[in-house]
Formats: structure tokens, sequence, C-alpha cells
């Protein structure tokens, strides 16, 4: 599905495009929790949290020195195999993973664009996938658009994007304040409320 969200993206300094990355992996995340929760690993679910709040820091916190390698390698060992589980909850999961591993990827790399658009569109991903599976067939691109989980998801980018734009100068507030509503939200793109 196409998102115009991704042209305007080129013109973010890259603490903008990681904190609107990092929006997106705080979304997913109450879908990889459930999923942990659901196989019984919740340790797999605080491993995947300490990562994002280690990416929070990193935005945040002048100076601050975290081995992202080593982050890296922490999330591979926790990305779950779709082959191995028979339910839904496991794309999600998958999906939440993905996008997190792409947001390391573009910390350690530096090259942050290209990751930034796949997170988006794996974001969105993950609603069509569930509608696709509740319908049981494939949805077109002017089906997916009148649904309200798509326009909900792509207005939850646009506003993440907008309030990043207005805001020229790197602004820890900002950054802080983004990643708070998120968390206290605690709702995932999919409809997923997180358990605290």
């Amino acid at each position: 599905m196409r998102n115009p969200i991704h042209k305007r993206l080129e013109n973010f300094e890259t603490w903008q495009t990681l904190t609107f990355m990092a929006c997106l992996c705080e979304r997913m995340y109450p879908n990889y929790q459930l999923f942990c929760k659901v196989t019984e690993q919740s340790e797999n679910g605080k491993v995947y949290q300490n990562i994002l709040n280690l990416v929070w820091e990193s935005l945040t916190v002048k100076g601050a020195k975290i081995n992202f390698d080593n982050q890296l390698e922490k999330l591979e060992n926790i990305i779950p195999d779709v082959n191995d589980y028979e339910f839904f909850g496991v794309v999600p999961a998958l999906d939440a993973c993905e996008a997190l591993s792409e947001l390391l990827h573009a910390i350690i790399a530096g090259s942050v664009l290209e990751q930034a658009i796949k997170v988006s569109q794996l974001s969105l991903q993950t609603i069509v996938t569930m509608l696709e599976t509740q319908e049981d067939h494939e949805l077109t691109e002017t089906e997916l658009k009148a649904r309200e989980d798509i326009q909900q998801e792509l207005d939850v980018q646009w506003q993440i994007y907008r309030t990043l734009k207005e805001q020229e100068e790197r602004s820890v507030n900002l950054i802080l304040d983004l990643k708070n509503e998120l968390r206290e939200a605690g709702i995932s793109n999919i409809g997923i409320e997180i358990e605290h």
C-alpha cells in the first residue's frame, strides 16, 4: 500500500527520522508483548522493551554510550519463527521485531530513510494482514483505504510526522512527550492493549 508520508520523510533530520521509527515500534510493542504472554516467554517481552528504552535513551541523553550491535544480537535471539506457531499472533509479533531490527540497523549504519519507510510499511502491513486474515481474502488498495483501522494508522503516522516536522531543533522534551504519550495510550496499531 502506498503511503504519501514516505516522500516527506526525505526532508527529515536524522533525529526526526529515528524518533518517527521509535514511535512506530512503541506502537507495535503491545503486539509482541501479548505474543510473549500467550507463549509464556515474558522475558522476551522485557528484552524488546529494554532495547527500545535504550533507543529512546540514545535520542534523549547527550553522549549516551550504547552498543547497538550488541542490542541487535539480543533482538535476533527473541524473534519468533512463524513456522513454529499455529496462531495469527505470531505475525504482528514478528512485524514488531522486524521494525525494531530496522531501527537498530538505521542507528548502526547511519542510513535512516530506507529503514523509516520499511518501518512505516511494516506497521501498516500488520493491519493489512489482520484484516485479510479476518476476511479470508486479499483486499484491494481501495478496499483497504476505506477501512477504519488503516485510516487510523495513517492518521497516527501523519500526526507523529507533523509533530516532528514542526520542531526544527532537536528537542528532548518533544521526543519524551511522544514516547510518554504512546506508552500511556498503550494501544497497538491493531488495537492490542498493553498489560502494565
